[in-house]
């Protein structure tokens, strides 16, 4: 059952925080590698290379974990679980260029690639939580 997102976990996602997605590879053994985390409504989106490790990954299993902090208080986290619901074709790279103007300002550079996929998540367990440390070299 999907998990609605609060207002401070959209506010993270939206923010273009650096998220690192973890996928389970044919073993079982997880794989873990950072991501731009996209969102609509309570839905995640994360865009990749089909070929990509990754994307062989969460078409074999579409089981994942999502972990993010915020930038400017890494003691501000954002954990997921879920899985994956759809696999949108993008290779006119419209998914990849909303991710890449939250995250670099302008459409993605890169333009040539073999084919793209936009990966929509549906959060099963989502926790925020904001821990009373802080780094004292800030």
């Amino acid at each position: 059952m999907a998990k609605p997102l609060t207002d401070d976990m959209k506010r993270l996602i939206d923010a273009a925080t650096f998220a690192h997605l973890a996928t389970l590879q044919a073993d079982g053994s997880p794989k873990v590698e950072p991501v731009w985390l996209g969102r609509e409504g309570d839905r995640l989106l994360v865009a990749t290379d089909r070929k990509s490790l990754k994307s062989i990954n969460l078409e074999r299993d579409p089981r994942v974990a999502i972990s993010l902090v915020a930038r400017d208080n890494p003691y501000e986290q954002l954990l997921i679980r879920g899985r994956v619901v759809e696999a949108r074709d993008d290779n006119a790279l419209v998914g990849l260029d909303a991710l890449s103007e939250a995250y670099l300002g302008k459409p993605f550079p890169r333009r040539k690639w073999s084919s793209r996929v936009l990966y929509v998540i549906e959060a099963t367990v989502a926790r925020h939580y904001v821990s009373p440390l802080r780094d004292p070299r800030t």
